[in-house]
């Protein structure tokens, strides 16, 4: 049986080129303290929250945010008997947060100097040249018709969006940015900045780096990038935080959301688990509420090589613990939010337009592709050629520098189909989510299936069939979906 593998977000690889209402009491029966611990609380579907307050100040819980909307409450407490006396009238479910965070994998980054850096200059952007992705998604004709509007606003689901970068400082809405950690707002530029993960810089540029003389051009440079904190300082994105960030782009006039992440450890979340339905339920929830404000939310297929149309085993997760075996899972498992319903889906290719070895991959699942890069295909998976990754914006959070670098993954191609959706609601405004998906889907540039068992790393480390994958469908399929993004076909 296949063995799920567990690789989070999508930057396996980078080089940076550097430059220069609370409401507590109640009475619960004593207990001895435990662990200040983050929940969950879930109202019944189109319920008030007030009954299910009413029972978290009795169980000695503190309501740090409430999303009335969707019958959302983000909880803490210390007590440790606060699952089962919260239960009752009123709530739903419950469920503790703590240990669903999912960690950030950075890989390496090595900085040089950006005088090494060729500099070809069609866009008149100096780093245009090693943009490899934008000519095969036909940026510059792309942008002789359209580069996009500045009433569309791009939520950036990520680490933080460096504010002081030459390439990003105009083009972020400051007053629509904020930090979701813990689940609760903060509007402060200072709280959606990066502190320890640039993941968020290197996204934002990709969608909207601006066309300035100044390093790299963005797919949709016309557009304001919000950022919107998910990822904590420990590189962890917890559920809350997610469910904040939905509720935050659906209540500030967002068009679109980039979402290169999975919200929980477990590679897939299970509804039918009791621990993890009411995560499964408050993101639904959150997803569904953006979308009737408006919202296309796009998000990464995965860097698992593994195929979500046919999930058996899972042996790798949860990935901050000790693993367990899944076997004989079902469709009740989803990969959230990739596999939300509404949600747009994203692979990842490289620069010969093939599936990229790491990318996930599913019949029915993957909606379209887009370049994520490939720094294997060239040896087989001997070595890498950092070259053939994404070159965008870059933040050095240790010198707290901003420069440029390569990263790849479905966290790459996730932005590029942003940025495309951008360029497409700005060129053909008034189109509800559902329909600017179907435009995506429809503009995009159809891609066969290669035959028979796919692998382009067999010289790979981790073995010569670590990375086989088979590819099913005609002309939408399991690797490629509808096909591969095109900026010019979604503006003309």
């Amino acid at each position: 049986m296949k063995n799920l593998r567990r690789k989070t977000l999508a930057a396996a690889s980078a080089m940076t080129l550097g430059v220069g209402l609370a409401a507590t009491g109640g009475l619960a029966p004593a207990a001895a303290a435990g662990p200040d611990t983050a929940y969950l609380v879930l109202a019944p579907q189109g319920a008030s929250t007030s009954k299910a307050a009413a029972r978290v100040a009795a169980a000695n819980g503190t309501i740090v945010a409430s999303y009335d909307q969707i019958g959302v409450l983000v909880v803490r407490s210390t007590n440790p008997n606060f699952t089962t006396q919260v239960a009752g009238a009123g709530v739903e479910s419950v469920a503790s947060t703590a240990g669903l965070g999912t960690a950030l994998d950075e890989g390496e980054t090595v900085e040089v100097s950006a005088a090494d850096v060729a500099t070809d200059d069609p866009t008149k952007e100096p780093l245009y040249g090693q943009q490899w992705d934008m000519n095969m998604i036909h940026l510059p004709q792309a942008h002789a018709v359209n580069a996009g509007r500045s009433n569309v606003v791009v939520g950036v689901l990520d680490s933080g969006i460096s504010s002081t970068h030459p390439d990003l400082a105009t083009q972020i809405a400051k007053d629509k940015s904020t930090s979701c950690i813990g689940g609760v707002t903060d509007t402060t530029e200072a709280a959606w900045n990066p502190t320890t993960s640039d993941h968020g810089t290197h996204v934002a540029g990709t969608i909207a780096a601006a066309v300035n003389g100044v390093g790299v051009a963005g797919i949709a440079p016309g557009v304001k990038v919000a950022a919107v904190k998910v990822v904590n300082d420990d590189g962890y994105i917890y559920p809350e935080a997610a469910v904040c960030g939905f509720m935050w782009a659906a209540d500030h006039g967002f068009q679109l959301t980039n979402n290169s992440y999975y919200i929980d450890p477990w590679e897939l979340n299970c509804r039918n688990d009791a621990r993890q339905r009411p995560v499964w339920q408050a993101v639904q929830r959150a997803i569904r509420y953006s979308q009737s404000k408006g919202v296309l939310n796009v998000a990464s297929a995965g860097n698992s090589n593994y195929d979500l149309a046919h999930k058996i085993t899972d042996t790798g997760s949860p990935d901050n613990g000790t693993p367990e075996t899944r076997p004989d899972l079902t469709s009740a498992c989803m990969d959230l939010p990739a596999e939300a319903p509404g949600v747009v889906t994203v692979s990842a290719v490289g620069p010969t337009g093939a599936k990229s070895y790491y990318s996930s991959y599913g019949q029915g699942v993957v909606d379209v592709t887009a370049p994520g890069g490939d720094t294997r295909f060239r040896t087989q998976g001997a070595k890498s050629t950092i070259t053939d990754g994404i070159l965008s914006t870059t933040f050095n959070t240790v010198t707290r520098t901003n420069g440029w670098g390569y990263k790849q993954g479905t966290s790459m191609s996730g932005p590029h189909a942003t940025g495309v959706a951008a360029l497409a609601i700005s060129a053909h405004p008034g189109l509800t989510p559902g329909a600017l998906a179907s435009f995506l889907e429809r503009s995009s540039v159809p891609l066969a299936c290669p035959a028979g068992v796919y692998n382009p790393v067999p010289l790979s480390p981790a073995g010569p069939t670590a990375y086989d994958a088979t590819c099913s469908g005609g002309a939408r399929n399991a690797f490629y979906g509808a096909g591969m993004v095109d900026a010019y076909n979604a503006v003309k």
